[in-house]
Formats: C-alpha cells, sequence, structure tokens
C-alpha cells in the first residue's frame, strides 16, 4: 500500500470514530450494568428491531458459549424487545428511535458503545439470527479460543454469513420462542459461492448462497456481502467501517493467509429464514433503512409473493463445525 493511500485510510478512521462520538446522543440508557464488566469479560454487542420471539434463545446460546455481557441497542422495538431485555441481569440495554440508516445501519452506535466500554476485550458483534460456530465449538467455550487468539498474538477473527434454511415453505414450520432456530433451518449451499479480495481495505469478499441463486439470479453482484469478522480484541482506536465485513486498521482484515496456508476461522449460521421472515421484510422495506435503498428488502418481497422454497437438491443438512471444515467453508488452521 502507498504511503497516501495510508494516510488516507488513517484520515476515514479518524472521521468515523468521529462521527461515533457524535451519535453516542442517539442513544438513551435504559439499564446500564456496565459496571459490572470485570476486566477480561466477554463482550457482544448487537442493534436490533422487534426480536423478543428470537431473544430467549440468542442469549443462551451466546451465555452458554462464555459470553459474560451483552450490550444491546433496541432501535426502536414495539414488540416487547426492550422490556424482555430490560430484566436481564447481564445485559446493558440502549434505545434509540434514530434513523438506522443514518447511523450506518447501527455501526455508528456500536462503534461508540465498543470504543467506550470494548477497550481491552474480545468483543462479538452479531445479530440476533446470528449463531457462531468456531472449531472445537462443541467442546470448548468460547474463551478457550480467545486464549488461543492472545498467545498467538491474533486480533481478529473471521466467520463466514452461512445462510440456513429449512426443506420446503418458510411457513410451515412456525418458531416457538426459546427453540433453536437451526432444528427448522437446518439446510444450506454447500458451494455457489465467489470469493474477492478487497484492495483498499485487504479484506475478503463473498457472496452467493441462497439468497444470490433465489433473490439475485439475475444480478449476483448485488447479493449481500457473507464475509465477516464479528471477533475482535477491542482497541478504542478501532473502527468498524460496513457492518462486520471491515475494519481500520486495515490490518484487522488480514484473516486469511497469502501463501496459501489456512488460518483459523468460524461461521455464523445465519437464521434469517423462518416463518417470521415474510412479516420482518415486509416491515423493513416500509422502513426503508437498509443499504442501497433497500434492495436486498426489495428482492425478497418482489420472490416472496411466489412462495419460494430456499431448498433443492444440492443442499447440504448441517450437522456439526467439522462437517463445515471438510466443505471448506471454516478452518481451525493451526489450533489443535
Amino acid at each position: 500500500m502507498g504511503v497516501w493511500q495510508s494516510y488516507r485510510l488513517r484520515l476515514q478512521r479518524q472521521r468515523w470514530r468521529i462521527r461515533a462520538f457524535r451519535k453516542r446522543r442517539d442513544l438513551s440508557a435504559v439499564a446500564n450494568r456496565t459496571r459490572a464488566i470485570r476486566p477480561d469479560d466477554i463482550l457482544l454487542y448487537s442493534t436490533l428491531r422487534n426480536e423478543r420471539v428470537r431473544l430467549p434463545y440468542f442469549l443462551d446460546y451466546y451465555r452458554d458459549l462464555g459470553v459474560n455481557h451483552f450490550l444491546i441497542v433496541d432501535n426502536g422495538s414495539n414488540d416487547g424487545s426492550a422490556d424482555y431485555l430490560r430484566e436481564q441481569a447481564d445485559v446493558s440495554l440502549w434505545a434509540t428511535g434514530e434513523s438506522y440508516k443514518r447511523s450506518r445501519f447501527g455501526v455508528d452506535w456500536l462503534n461508540w458503545l465498543q470504543r467506550r466500554y470494548g477497550h481491552g476485550h474480545w468483543c462479538l458483534v452479531v445479530d440476533p439470527d446470528e449463531f457462531l460456530i468456531y472449531p472445537f465449538c462443541d467442546t470448548r467455550p468460547l474463551r478457550a479460543l480467545t486464549d488461543w487468539l492472545d498467545a498467538s498474538s491474533i486480533k481478529s477473527f473471521s466467520a463466514m454469513l452461512l445462510d440456513m434454511y429449512p426443506k420446503g415453505r418458510l411457513d410451515a414450520q412456525p418458531y416457538r420462542e426459546g427453540q433453536d432456530p437451526i432444528e427448522i433451518a437446518r439446510w444450506f449451499d454447500s458451494g455457489n459461492y465467489t470469493l474477492r479480495k478487497n484492495k483498499r481495505y485487504g479484506n475478503l469478499w463473498i457472496q452467493g448462497g441462497p439468497r444470490s441463486r433465489v433473490f439475485f439470479p439475475d444480478a449476483p453482484e448485488k447479493a449481500p456481502a457473507l464475509n465477516k469478522i464479528p471477533l475482535v480484541k477491542w482497541d478504542r482506536k478501532y473502527t468498524y467501517v460496513s457492518s462486520t465485513h471491515m475494519l481500520l486498521p486495515r490490518g484487522l482484515n488480514q484473516v486469511y493467509d497469502e501463501w496459501g496456508g489456512e488460518k483459523a476461522s468460524g461461521v455464523l449460521l445465519h437464521a434469517k429464514f423462518l416463518d417470521t421472515f415474510s412479516a420482518k421484510a415486509a416491515e423493513e422495506l416500509e422502513r426503508g433503512q437498509h443499504y442501497s435503498a433497500s434492495v436486498e428488502y426489495r428482492a425478497y418481497a418482489e420472490s416472496l409473493k411466489d412462495d419460494p422454497e430456499l431448498w433443492c437438491k444440492w443442499s447440504e443438512k448441517y450437522i456439526n463445525w467439522r462437517q463445515l471444515e471438510i466443505l471448506g467453508l471454516m478452518s481451525k488452521g493451526n489450533w489443535a
């Protein structure tokens, strides 16, 4: 990278940090329990709206993995999400009715909260429909992974977003509060992915899967990005640039080995496609608060008119993380 480009990225990072500082005024504390955070706690950050039915399983899943404290922004929920979160002893909750789009889709809010409370902590940023799978997650807690990353002087950990879906119509099996959504959405595309390098930021850009083949068959380049870097040993000088797709400083995006080896990586099981999806997609399309004039949700609304099935004859049924490693969707790298 040239000196001039490096300088421009430093300026951009400073601009995003200043923007996050200003956007802190959007947030009102509902239940601030951050005084209970201990120096070595693993923290989870999330922005949500109307996810009440998902919250019990989401919180329990990450508690079982080893998350110690949740820092959540509720963006105008009216389904009881805020009331439920306010009662959870390990949750700190902020509320805002401000524009999701004008906060760079929640990135500014979470950048501020990570700057304020995340310095020196391993911080995990996920949505309520994303479930982290990492090597040995069936036998080792998340702290075992972060301890190994610390010992290896690795500051960021990547996870490909893997869209999960049921076999048959999306509304065939109602989702129950507290249920593991992967009991319903057990299938995924084992292939059908494209990968390229983003030269400016140094991260990998991954697209494909069922959202590409079903909702963007004629314009796959418009399909959502599937590359994420959700787990970072946070420093107040860091900033996310676009969702959790990439960060600054640029070196945090080097989550792959350019020389032919493999760095350890995980997968985020993305349980978006349940019976709740149609109503959620319609709500978000009406709000118009998503990326690129809500092009993703416009594609959903158009395709959902025909009751599409995401399952196809090439779909793979999820078993465990080892299956995903064999398929090349994640790697244990040199973590033995």
